[in-house]
């Protein structure tokens, strides 16, 4: 189960097909998830607060987020989703495919804007919040797309598509600057080939050795930057990876523990009950029977 499959057990307000790559999530923090765990995608993403505060990480920059608020992701993005403290937060979740908007025939769309907002030679915005200037034109196109979003109207995806085209055009229009972001693109990508290998690879046995030849590091090498990169052991976030991978499944399916302990990658059921109890406060059964109290 890679991220994207772990995102589609939240409810679904549009279908996406590949012909339409527009597809909304409705999700709660912590009700549906403990917190999203650091990822990217080639695909755009929105993500729009309802209620709640939370914590968006994006490129290793924390953002506290409240009500209102709307994050762009842009592809290869690193990001992740989390809790405030005690808060609860609910937001929508709308993941999009570029190439929806770009030409398959080179024209000024392309060269002018899309192609430099990928490369990163144009940057706009990462958050808007309710008092950031033009943030209701903006917030509107959103809204507009949920609203056609509940019916689906014959030609719903010419709307939508519509409505995306004029966000896109007051963001450069009003909100983007043509100063190349700073970041270090280097450490990004290593961090990045990393990350994508614990996606493919978590619900195997994973060692320091496979990870750092993965990376092309020694295994000091990769251990210390890993932890001066994430804040954190390599071992500690791919356990925390695998619980959470581990939590979902404990609601979403009817599988034994010990067949989810064993999905997940922990080849011994009695630590995995005291490493996910350590981590959720509860047993893997008492979590199902709380989170499912009609099971």
């Amino acid at each position: 189960m890679n991220i994207l499959e772990y995102e589609n057990y939240q409810e679904k307000i549009l279908h996406g097909n590949p012909l339409f790559p527009y597809i909304t999530y409705l999700c709660s923090i912590p009700l549906d998830f403990p917190y999203v765990p650091i990822h990217w995608h080639d695909e755009m993403e929105l993500i729009y607060i309802k209620k709640g505060t939370g914590i968006i990480n994006v490129d290793f920059t924390q953002h506290t987020v409240s009500a209102g608020t709307i994050a762009l992701i842009l592809p290869g993005q690193l990001h992740s989703i989390e809790q405030f403290e005690n808060e609860s937060m609910e937001y929508e979740n709308i993941i999009f495919h570029p190439n929806m908007l770009i030409s398959k025939k080179t024209d000024t769309c392309n060269t002018d804007f899309f192609l430099p907002l990928l490369s990163g030679n144009v940057s706009v915005p990462l958050l808007y919040t309710p008092d950031s200037p033009h943030y209701h034109e903006i917030a509107a196109c959103i809204d507009a797309n949920d609203e056609i979003s509940k019916t689906n109207p014959t030609g719903y995806q010419l709307f939508i598509k519509s409505q995306l085209f004029m966000f896109f055009f007051i963001l450069f229009h009003k909100c983007s600057s043509r100063e190349p972001q700073k970041k270090n693109y280097k450490s990004l990508e290593k961090m990045k080939l990393i990350l994508k290998y614990i996606e493919n690879n978590y619900m195997n046995k994973i060692t320091i050795e496979d990870i750092a030849q993965e990376v092309g590091l020694s295994q000091s090498h990769f251990m210390k930057y890993f932890k001066n990169t994430m804040g954190t052991s390599f071992i500690e976030y791919l356990n925390e990876y695998r619980l959470t991978m581990a939590s979902r499944l404990l609601l979403s399916s009817d599988s034994s523990i010990l067949a989810i302990a064993e999905e997940v990658g922990f080849e011994n059921l009695s630590y995995f009950n005291r490493t996910f109890k350590k981590r959720f406060g509860q047993t893997p059964r008492e979590y199902r029977k709380l989170q499912n109290p009609s099971e």
